[in-house]
């Protein structure tokens, strides 16, 4: 019997194969003054998307894992990034409240494929406040708070331990600026177009 290696790739492989990839203009990049903190460049960075007209560039995939170990992902919306952590929010009755009680941990990615840019976020997940909650829950549209009262509603936070910010090359020589915090403090390092590696 052949081995499943050996198998010439499905007519859906050689499709999927044949698509374009890093199809979008990336905007210049100048890494020589980065800032020591990754909030500044995460901020410039969402401005950058924005003004550029990439939709919805607050949306973002939500990574945890379930009872059992194995990951679940889902996309929603970014509600704020600020020294405290990149806050999101959902029902306390949800999947991913669940799976945030039992293991408070997760990653966030955003992709801005018109400008060949992600931002990938990892960490701890803290809940805010109630009266946090609250105000997000408040800030709603009266449709969207549909069957929904203050207590189901959760608003947490992602205490990053690392942030990478990632640049696509169509040569595939990927730019990453990769911040990890040590003892307290950010460090990063750079990698990619052409600068081999850097850390400060």
């Amino acid at each position: 019997m052949a081995e499943s290696s050996n198998l010439p790739p499905s007519e859906l492989g050689v499709w999927l194969r044949a698509q374009p990839t890093l199809t979008g203009a990336a905007p210049p990049l100048v890494v020589e003054d980065l800032p020591d903190d990754p909030v500044p460049l995460f901020l410039d960075w969402l401005r950058s998307a924005t003004a550029a007209g990439v939709p919805e560039p607050h949306a973002a995939t939500l990574a945890t894992v379930d009872e059992d170990g194995l990951p679940d992902a889902r996309t929603l919306i970014l509600k704020d990034v600020d020294a405290r952590g990149w806050a999101f929010a959902g029902a306390r009755s949800s999947r991913k409240a669940a799976q945030l009680g039992a293991s408070p941990a997760a990653a966030l990615n955003l992709w801005w494929q018109p400008q060949r840019r992600a931002v990938r976020v990892r960490g701890s997940v803290q809940e805010a406040s109630p009266a946090e909650s609250d105000a997000d829950l408040a800030a709603r549209s009266e449709s969207a708070r549909g069957g929904l009262h203050p207590g189901d509603w959760v608003l947490w936070r992602v205490v990053p331990t690392r942030i990478e910010f990632w640049q696509g090359s169509p040569d595939r020589n990927h730019t990453r600026i990769v911040y990890d915090r040590v003892d307290g403090r950010w460090q990063h390092a750079i990698t990619g177009a052409d600068l081999g590696s850097s850390a400060r």
